[in-house]
């Protein structure tokens, strides 16, 4: 039986971001992933990402990331989530904190060969920087 984009698009959130497992994102993410909206200084295709998750979970190692919502259409899924956790490792030069947060956002991924290929992310990261540089 095939895995459908949601389940894909589950895997990702859920073990990729809620586990830090990077053997899902080989899994999960296309090589050649195109990020449409990366982070400063992340690098290329799936490798980028999967830095970008292992710095959050580093400055985050508590990290909890809740799936809200799965839409799809097609070979697009939409994903709604939150993730919450305490700042105890150093982000993008700032030093632990210890402070709370809670990050929500909104994914739409296209989805293509069993593999994520095209992620546009939309989050609240810069109301969370915001809120551990207080």
């Amino acid at each position: 039986m095939a895995i459908t984009n949601k389940e894909i698009v589950r895997r990702f959130s859920d073990d990729v971001w809620g586990q830090g497992d990077l053997k899902a994102a080989d899994e999960v993410l296309a090589v050649d992933l195109v990020e449409h909206n990366p982070l400063p200084g992340q690098g290329a295709g799936r490798e980028g990402h999967k830095q970008v998750v292992t710095l959050y979970r580093s400055a985050f190692p508590d990290l909890r990331v809740t799936t809200e919502d799965l839409v799809a259409d097609g070979d697009r899924v939409a994903l709604r989530w939150k993730a919450d956790g305490t700042h105890l490792g150093e982000l993008m030069g700032m030093a632990p904190t210890g402070k709370r947060v809670t990050l929500t956002g909104i994914d739409i991924v296209r989805i293509a060969g069993g593999r994520i290929v095209e992620r546009w992310a939309e989050d609240n990261g810069q109301l969370v920087l915001q809120q551990l540089r207080s």
